[in-house]
């Protein structure tokens, strides 16, 4: 039996891609919680969900016993309510895991002393692009792995998120915080990281730019850039993924970030080499973009994980506090 899905979050990530993603997987939603109940409504409606509430306590009440709890919430949110859960609960947890590493050991420690099966939604691991290309570098048609660059040159809308412009770190913590977990899913722990972020002398907010190396010795170089500011058209624009081998290369654009949140589909690239042909990049059709389908992906990975039909959960908090560690070095 499938479980069903209790969202606590009526916000713009779950207008554009929670809702959009379950609906579209077919997943059953249980119900909706938000404080501004009337927010709560308008989704409900339009993606007929039987239950709304104002508050978690209700929600909890009513919740039927196998229910996945998704807490589409800032982290600063996130300790108050998953006290509220029950015991044994499964749930899947916004990223990032707290604002600090400090933060996010607290969290931690709460997940595991309520006996919790907790991931936190590091979806882009789920994308269909990086799906794709794990299955290539798997395979090892691309060889031996020696960079892995993570570029975006956009225009981000930061008047979307006012809640962040307060935030003392910002561009990190809730953005690149992606780019650092996916870089450990495919190389794993770096020896050392450095970074250095970067404000806008016109803007509100501590940090839109980003520069981070992760140390992964003489041979391989995992370097993640960032700029938010790039508001000159979109003719210079980039968002790309790319990892070269030995033996080929893969590059995958993430459209959504290029026109955000409207987007622009993805797309993903190869290059194998030959020695007695001219190098020729292919491009590989993709099956949905990052929004919505990434997030149907992890949230399918923590129902099947649950059921015993996955050995391990991809993202489980103990792995994402690993990714926490990692951002914390960012700042020393």
């Amino acid at each position: 039996m499938q479980n069903q899905i209790l969202i606590i979050g009526a916000g713009g990530i779950v207008k554009d891609a929670h809702l959009p993603a379950y609906k579209k997987a077919g997943f059953p939603v249980f119900g909706i919680v938000d404080i501004v109940k009337e927010k709560a409504s308008i989704l409900a409606e339009k993606y007929h969900i039987p239950n709304v509430f104002s508050n978690i306590e209700d929600a909890v009440k009513n919740a039927p016993k196998d229910v996945v709890y998704d807490l589409a919430l800032n982290p600063d949110q996130h300790l108050n309510v998953v006290k509220l859960l029950p015991d044994y609960s499964k749930v899947l947890l916004q990223k990032p895991l707290g604002a600090s590493s400090d933060e996010a050991k607290v969290l931690l420690n709460l997940c595991h002393s309520k006996n919790l099966l907790a991931a936190v939604n590091f979806q882009l691991r789920f994308a269909p692009f990086v799906l794709e290309a794990r299955g290539l570098m798997d395979s090892g048609v691309i060889g031996e792995i020696y960079d892995m660059e993570i570029r975006l040159t956009t225009h981000t809308p930061w008047q979307f998120f006012p809640g962040l412009a307060g935030k003392d770190r910002l561009e990190i913590v809730y953005h690149s915080i992606h780019y650092i977990d996916l870089i450990r899913s495919f190389l794993g722990e770096p020896k050392a990281v450095l970074a250095k972020s970067f404000g806008h002398p016109l803007k509100p907010f501590s940090s839109t730019r980003s520069t981070i190396l992760l140390d992964y010795g003489r041979n391989i170089r995992a370097v993640i850039n960032t700029n938010h500011d790039h508001d000159f058209g979109s003719e210079h624009q980039e968002s790309f993924i790319k990892w070269e081998g030995t033996k080929g290369a893969i590059k995958a654009k993430m459209g959504v970030l290029m026109d955000y949140p409207n987007g622009a589909a993805d797309q993903l690239e190869y290059c194998f080499l030959d020695q007695d042909v001219k190098p020729e990049w292919k491009n590989i059709e993709l099956k949905g973009n990052w929004f919505p389908d990434a997030f149907a992906g992890i949230m399918s990975q923590l129902m099947h994980f649950d059921k015993g039909k996955s050995e391990k959960l991809l993202t489980h908090v103990d792995d994402a506090f690993k990714t926490m560690k990692l951002v914390e070095k960012c700042f020393h």
